[in-house]
């Protein structure tokens, strides 16, 4: 396996829901700019195949390097699955675990990936025996070197305490849905930041319109100069968070990306923190 550094980008571009436009997104996503790709072998909400086709073809196109790109993936058990799933799920969880992974890596045509992240807990309350058994799997893909972290996505508080104090190698990352009325899912990032955990926050937009389009968030797009996005995506960064972003618009790809030429002061980050001062005003994010 190619030695590599791990290395975080500062962004990532979210693959989930974009069926036979997956390639072609991929691609436009890192002509933008974009060093870090999200996905899932989920072949319900993903089209993992078709990102792998699209990273590879800019990498011939472009001349760059594998290594120059943080790959992100994920393992579903079966229950987040349809028919197409990328194991046997009459195999042992630790099987599944390895056959999702080598399906991953054959979409990439990579020998290894920059993270690999458990899609949800087994049960929606609780950590279960079969996450424990998965975890151990995705431990032993990181002993390899096969994959440089692991995570854990759509997890709560409590199950990523249990996780955490269960584990032999800690989550790198959390990736979350990111709700603006939960204080931007406070307690989860409170638990990263306090653990070397690096939180993953998607949604960030389509789950906060109302939100977003509030008087002060206007008055802070207006003062800036900035969208909508790009002041919820500055936000996002200057409280430790790693933002996805899943736009189809190449314009507006590059408009996520322009969001280090300036920065919030610390009051500001508290008006957007604290939802109650929010009054939906009906303005569009996009």
């Amino acid at each position: 396996m190619t030695n590599k550094s791990f290395r975080t980008p500062k962004f990532l571009y979210g693959t989930a829901w974009k069926e036979e436009k997956s390639e072609a997104l991929t691609v436009k996503a890192l002509e933008a700019g974009f060093e870090g790709i999200d996905t899932a072998n989920q072949r319900k909400h993903y089209n993992e195949e078709g990102v792998g086709v699209g990273f590879n073809k800019f990498l011939k196109n472009s001349g760059k390097k594998r290594e120059e790109f943080f790959l992100q993936t994920k393992f579903t058990f079966a229950r987040g699955q349809d028919h197409r799933k990328p194991y046997d799920e009459n195999s042992a969880y630790p099987d599944q675990v390895f056959q999702s992974f080598a399906s991953s890596l054959e979409h990439f045509n990579t020998e290894y990936l920059d993270s690999f992240i458990l899609h949800g807990p087994f049960q929606n309350f609780g950590i279960s025996d079969e996450d424990l058994e998965v975890w151990s799997a995705m431990e032993n893909l990181l002993d390899q070197k096969r994959t440089l972290a692991i995570g854990v996505s759509n997890v709560g508080l409590d199950q990523l305490k249990t996780l955490f104090s269960k584990s032999r190698i800690k989550p790198k990352f959390v990736q979350n849905r990111c709700y603006a009325s939960r204080q931007w899912d406070y307690e989860v990032r409170n638990f990263c930041l306090q653990n070397d955990i690096i939180y993953q926050g998607f949604s960030l937009l389509t789950a906060n319109v109302a939100f977003l389009g509030s008087p002060p968030i206007l008055a802070l797009a207006k003062k800036y100069k900035k969208t909508i996005p790009q002041i919820t995506f500055r936000f996002a960064h200057q409280i430790g968070m790693l933002p996805l972003t899943g736009t189809s618009d190449q314009n507006h790809m590059k408009e996520d990306l322009e969001i280090f030429d300036f920065e919030l002061e610390d009051s500001e980050l508290k008006i957007i923190e604290a939802p109650e001062q929010l009054a939906s005003s009906g303005a569009k994010v996009r």
